[in-house]
């Protein structure tokens, strides 16, 4: 048996939130970036004046801990580390996943990842930073900043040291535009579906929208993406080139998440059932650009002539 802690990434503005938000609907905009992010509410020690707002993770030798990692972060995908550490990843967005260690965990905005943490059989007589910082790929601003807390061991009961007075080892985190790690973290996401347990979808859409259908899309986004309400299966992920990838080789064994990390002019593959009796909108910012057909019938009608201009 193990201990749960749960880890939340945040973001933290020196300006009046409200105020934030309103600038950017008046303006349609998108809002100011952050000053710095956070780790359950507090900047960490690498922001200015701010070493005494650091959060502290106290764990035993010899234990393991399970930790939930929520990315409660506006718009910013995390890459997340703890230095000296290895994470193993066992679930993302309440689905689990075929277990893999890593280093660093890359966790997109609003999505859950509990992974385990093994931690030293003794006192390391050392201190760990646990830090986390954007990963960014598209043209916008962003916060470039890196909010970090501390893994504590607990001391022994005869120990005269203070931690306080350890050296703190700082984890090597990936650069910001670190589309490759990105890949390779999202390839490793694996269901647990195997031969035994196969994860079949009940049909395939004829056009008739029945009860239950599936929908395969290729989409192409700079940011991440999700669906309300709806999970999916993200068969394919990368910088999509169509003359090279058959869609028949991408249906791998995927997981089904809520919410997907895309670089900057890169694809990605989705599965979903549409078994939800709602109305299901998409997000974050969607547009589906199509090529009109030959008949009058599958082209767009032109604009009204009193469409305004921008």
């Amino acid at each position: 048996m193990f201990s749960t802690m749960s880890l939340f990434t945040g973001e933290w503005w020196k300006a009046d939130t409200e105020t934030i938000i309103n600038q950017a609907l008046q303006t349609g905009g998108a809002p100011n970036i952050s000053d710095a992010f956070t780790i359950n509410g507090l900047p960490g020690p690498l922001y200015n004046c701010s070493a005494k707002d650091t959060f502290k993770l106290k764990v035993k030798p010899g234990k393991t801990y399970m930790l939930r990692l929520i990315n409660a972060a506006l718009n910013d995908e995390l890459f997340f580390s703890i230095a000296n550490h290895n994470l193993t990843v066992v679930d993302a967005d309440a689905v689990y996943v075929k277990p893999f260690k890593t280093n660093t965990v890359l966790i997109t905005p609003g999505q859950t990842t509990n992974v385990l943490l093994k931690t030293k059989n003794h006192h390391p007589n050392v201190t760990f930073l646990m830090a986390a910082r954007p990963y960014a790929t598209g043209p916008a601003a962003f916060d470039n900043s890196t909010t970090s807390g501390i893994l504590e061991y607990h001391l022994p009961s005869n120990s005269t040291k203070k931690t306080n007075k350890l050296p703190l080892l700082k984890p090597s985190l990936p650069i910001f535009n670190d589309t490759t790690f990105a890949t390779n973290f999202n390839k490793k996401l694996r269901s647990l579906a195997n031969s035994n347990f196969p994860a079949k979808v009940p049909q395939v859409s004829t056009g008739d929208f029945s009860s239950r259908i599936l929908a395969s899309l290729v989409q192409k986004a700079t940011r991440y993406i999700s669906m309300d309400s709806t999970s999916l299966y993200w068969p394919g992920f990368g910088n999509f080139n169509p003359k090279k990838i058959r869609l028949s080789s991408i249906w791998l064994i995927r997981l089904r998440e809520t919410p997907s990390g895309v670089p900057s002019g890169g694809w990605v593959a989705i599965r979903f059932l549409a078994d939800n009796p709602v109305h299901t909108s998409w997000g974050l910012k969607m547009a589906w650009i199509v090529m009109d057909g030959s008949s009058r019938n599958q082209k767009l009608p032109p604009p009204p002539s009193d469409l305004p201009k921008c």
